[in-house]
């Protein structure tokens, strides 16, 4: 269910720089939630009654309707029919509004005349400006049709002159098929006690083309015995559901390229998915790579530039016989393609397209490059799911975009069941950590020289209560991706530190080092020294007790202010590792600027060295290895898996080894276990 807080919201601000009536933002917010729960849970009956209740409460500037159609239509689940009701509603409200006004007007200015017989001519003039100066048609008539006068405005709706209509019966300007229900109607008013009736009638213009009308017929009755007349005010229906149709397709279209709206699109997926669908679809999600930093280098001129050279490209490929088009997002297209021939022709129309866009466009000087990453929804149509489908061309960009951009990927339900599961996990790290399902576990490093233990890495580990144990690596990178990896690493810090703090107080000088791992979105926190600072400050637990390892990529990712940082914990002492390296490049220029207190190898340099290993590979370990002790830092390595590696890493000036050859990691009463016997 949508909670209708957030559209009203956004409703209000689209809105709040129309109005007329004096609202404040507060009851202005509360008036449209309602409205956005009446249209969420209701049809188009409840759409057109927020539409006539907009104008009760006097949101009837122009630009109301307009923005909140395309407010509505982008942010919330409406249908296309119950925007049209809304603009029908809103439409209904206004004319009636404008009728009962012209009543209340016209009632003065009957009784004006009636005064102005009585030679009060000031009335009569009062009145003359009111009936001539009606937006609605107006004709006073006798009760037998005969025609007393006619406004201006009528005149021009039914194109004839005055002198025509001298001649003319009221009822002539009435469509055949219709006179004689009017003329009923007209007598059940004048025999009854009400005062008015409204119709719809069709009236006839002079070139005999025929129009829908709303008529408004009052019987004006003297006191003094008079016969009375009749006072019909007339609005041309044709015009006002031409303006109801013009306000739909405005709702329904993007302005800046042409191309239906993402509105319009969501009606498009919800007909494939019925009954009636074709048998298959495939749906292209097209996203502009880079699209804010064009608008921030050049302008969102430039920006909107390349909105028309994306879209103009788009419908060049995929025709309306082939598929439709739509700009659902602000840098966002949305292709559907029915029935298509397979997969491959989906592909070969997506490349087709990739490679139009090769040439740039020329912005003032600048030859601007433009690239997109696409993502393909192949499956069948009928008994999907819209949202599930739109969901999944979102995911399939992502894929592109991580995948290096300017490329297209093809939806793998595989993937995106796996993706899905690492998403939940994320997700879930706030209540897991409430709950205490987290615990920390320690790898001990050995000395490769004597087989002491040197430090104790610890290891954030979850204890899940449907998937069991998790290590680090199942659920680390995707809560990097959503932020959570701050609060979990600093829980996990802190935990840690504790630990250490207690072994510390029973062994003093003996007491091994605290490593920990460092990732790159915590060393981007600028609050980085002072939190580490107050962990160490609760703990109890020494400054040169604790290590940070850093990704091997790290070095590269950081500015200067981050280097800082860093160097200052190098400066109260902690010291700084860098880890994972496997015989990948390494800026050496980069590592420089570190104040490292040691190196870690893995992969595929530590394998290299045992029994039986490549030739090849074990040349490029040693080879690392020598040149990693040029460094004058002492050397560790992780992962060793068996006798043979441990002595050969010990032979090349490795220091300390971790893995499985000496054991899983141990909790924290293991540890102490390890350390206190």
């Amino acid at each position: 269910m949508v909670d209708s807080r957030e559209p009203a919201v956004r409703w209000a601000a689209a809105i709040s720089n129309t109005l007329v009536a004096n609202f404040t933002r507060g009851k202005l917010e509360q008036l449209l939630g309602g409205y956005v729960e009446q249209l969420l849970n209701g049809g188009v009956g409840e759409a057109r009654q927020v539409g006539r209740s907009m104008v009760e409460h006097d949101l009837i500037a122009s630009a109301t309707l307009e923005q909140s159609l395309t407010c509505l239509s982008e942010h919330t689940p409406v249908t296309p029919a119950q925007l049209a009701a809304l603009a029908a509603g809103y439409a209904e409200g206004l004319r009636d509004r404008t009728l009962a006004q012209q009543e209340l007007s016209r009632t003065a200015a009957i009784n004006t005349m009636r005064r102005a017989e009585a030679a009060v001519r000031a009335s009569e003039a009062k009145f003359r400006a009111v009936f001539e100066s009606s937006a609605f048609g107006i004709v006073v008539s006798g009760l037998k049709g005969e025609i007393i006068d006619v406004n201006e405005a009528l005149l021009v709706m039914l194109d004839y002159k005055h002198e025509d209509l001298r001649k003319m019966s009221g009822r002539d300007l009435v469509h055949p098929d219709d006179r004689a229900g009017l003329r009923e109607l007209t007598k059940q008013l004048i025999a009854s006690e009400h005062d008015n009736i409204r119709v719809e009638k069709r009236m006839v213009r002079s070139d005999g083309e025929t129009i829908q009308t709303h008529m408004a017929i009052s019987v004006v009755r003297e006191e003094d015995g008079t016969p009375p007349y009749l006072v019909t005010m007339i609005e041309n229906m044709s015009e006002m559901r031409a303006l109801q149709s013009q306000l739909v397709r405005q709702s329904l279209n993007d302005v800046q390229t042409g191309l239906p709206n993402r509105a319009q699109f969501l009606g498009w997926l919800e007909g494939v998915a019925g009954s009636k669908g074709p048998e298959t679809l495939a749906l292209v999600q097209v996203d502009i790579d880079g699209f804010r930093g064009v608008n921030d280098a050049f302008g969102h001129e430039a920006g909107n530039r390349v909105l028309m050279h994306v879209a103009t490209h788009l419908r060049a490929v995929f025709s309306e016989d082939v598929a439709k088009v739509a700009r659902i997002g602000e840098d966002e297209f949305g292709v559907l393609i029915k029935d298509p021939q397979d997969v491959r022709s989906v592909v070969a129309l997506v490349e087709d397209f990739t490679a139009r866009l090769e040439e740039p466009i020329w912005i003032g000087s600048h030859g601007v490059g433009v690239t997109t990453s696409v993502g393909i929804v192949a499956r069948a149509a009928r008994g999907g799911d819209s949202a599930d489908l739109l969901r999944a061309a979102d995911v399939t960009v992502g894929w592109a975009k991580r995948d290096g951009k300017a490329q297209w990927a093809l939806y793998d339900r595989e993937r995106d069941v796996h993706d899905k599961e690492r998403y939940a996990l994320a997700a879930s790290i706030p209540g897991a950590l409430e709950e205490g399902q987290f615990r920390v576990d320690y790898v001990p490093v050995h000395s490769l020289a004597d087989g002491s233990v040197l430090a104790l890495e610890a290891k954030i580990v979850w204890d899940h209560p449907e998937r069991g144990v998790l290590c680090p690596d199942t659920f680390l990178g995707q809560s990097s991706d959503n932020g959570m990896i701050v609060r979990l690493v600093h829980w996990g810090l802190e935990a840690a530190c504790r630990h250490a703090a207690d072994w510390h107080l029973a062994l003093g000088a003996r007491m091994p080092v605290l490593s920990i791992d460092l990732p790159p979105r915590l060393c981007q926190e600028p609050e980085l020294v002072a939190e580490v600072a107050r962990v160490l400050d609760r703990t109890g637990l020494p400054a040169s007790l604790l290590r940070f390892e850093l990704h091997e990529h790290l070095p590269a990712l950081l500015n200067d202010d981050q280097l800082d940082e860093l160097t200052i914990l190098a400066e109260r002492g902690i010291g700084l590792v860098l880890d994972q390296l496997n015989g990948g490049n390494v800026g050496v220029d980069r590592l420089r600027q570190l104040p490292l207190s040691g190196v870690k190898f893995t992969g595929s340099v530590v394998h290299g060295l045992d029994e039986g290993a490549n030739r090849v590979e074990e040349s490029a370990s040693v080879a690392l290895l020598r040149w990693a002790s040029l460094l004058k830092l002492p050397l560790y390595a992780e992962d060793v898996r068996t006798a043979a590696e441990a002595a050969r890493l010990g032979q090349l000036g490795v220091t300390g080894g971790q893995g499985a050859y000496f054991g899983p990691p141990l909790s924290a009463a293991e540890v102490s276990a390890l350390l206190l016997s």
